[in-house]
């Protein structure tokens, strides 16, 4: 996959197949959608491409809106797209101007004139230019003045729950790292640096990483302790894709009075330093929710009945 951040020198697509979104999350949804972009590109001897935006169309329209929670930063959208097997990955500078098109010139002074599509292919009620007028019937009127084919993929189904990044979002706020794991198609991740914490959990000999998230926006969910497997991005420490188990807790530390929330991360048979490293979590499942105990030696043995659960569905995946 080649990847292209300035839509102004931009090659010379051979019969191009394109679609365009955030494509936040690169669920199930958006995942069917990139098949077909990918088919349709084999059966015409083109190329797919797929364009998206940094930053998220959010943070400049609505730059005082602090709410905006993200499923993949644009690097950890980079790596799931490469694996999905497109052809050319263009990521757009959003800016002002660009948030002011015209769903007209959005079409005909964006897509056309810098990728001259062959084939455009869009999700279910999929909407875009300023004020998000635009919509399928545009394109299908705009499609034969400037040669290019219209198809809408229709919203995709798993197990009867629609999928959607809204969809996701709440499953995570909610702690229900099963469901968005499974609408996403893999296990829902987050990465940041380990920082050094009060060191607490060493002294109770449960020696945890604090994790500091890479991005702002990404989505931490709910408060609560999880199964989780992690990858290091040094690999010194681990050999090949291979990932280490553990336990996860978020949130205030009622306990011992916390006063902000952390992510704790304990990895089982595991002693090394990793202060000022990179850290990547998967959430696996959900064990239990955050809670205040009233001795240190009550929530010890809480926590070993979690590292116990945690083995036994860690044991299965």
């Amino acid at each position: 996959m080649k990847v292209h951040k300035n839509p102004d020198s931009l090659p010379s697509f051979r019969h191009a197949v394109i679609t365009v979104g955030t494509f936040d999350g690169v669920h199930r949804g958006h995942q069917k959608l990139i098949e077909r972009i990918r088919q349709l590109a084999d059966e015409t001897r083109g190329e797919s491409v797929l364009i998206t935006f940094d930053p998220h169309p959010r943070t400049i329209v609505f730059p005082n809106d602090d709410t905006l929670r993200l499923l993949s930063t644009t690097n950890e959208k980079i790596q799931l797209l490469e694996k999905l097997g497109v052809d050319h990955l263009v990521i757009v500078p959003f800016t002002k101007e660009f948030s002011i098109l015209s769903a007209r010139d959005y079409v005909e002074k964006f897509l056309v004139e810098k990728f001259h599509p062959a084939i455009i292919v869009i999700g279910y009620n999929h909407q875009f230019g300023h004020h998000r007028d635009g919509n399928i019937e545009l394109l299908r009127k705009l499609a034969d003045e400037n040669n290019f084919r219209v198809e809408e993929i229709p919203k995709q189904i798993v197990d009867d729950i629609e999928v959607s990044s809204t969809r996701i979002r709440i499953a995570l706020q909610e702690g229900d790292v099963k469901t968005a794991s499974h609408l996403l198609g893999y296990f829902y991740s987050v990465s940041g640096i380990v920082a050094k914490g009060n060191q607490l959990g060493r002294k109770l000999g449960y020696p945890t990483a604090n994790i500091i998230p890479a991005d702002k926006y990404k989505l931490i969910p709910a408060d609560g302790v999880y199964a989780i497997k992690i990858i290091l991005s040094d690999r010194v420490h681990l050999e090949g894709n291979e990932k280490r188990n553990g336990v996860m807790s978020i949130g205030m530390r009622p306990t011992v009075n916390g006063t902000y929330r952390t992510i704790e991360a304990f990895i089982f048979d595991f002693n090394d330093d990793i202060y000022e490293k990179e850290i990547t979590v998967e959430f696996i499942e959900w064990i239990r929710e955050e809670r205040k105990f009233e001795t240190l030696d009550l929530m010890v043995s809480e926590i070993r009945k979690d590292e116990r659960e945690a083995k036994k569905i860690l044991s299965e995946k």
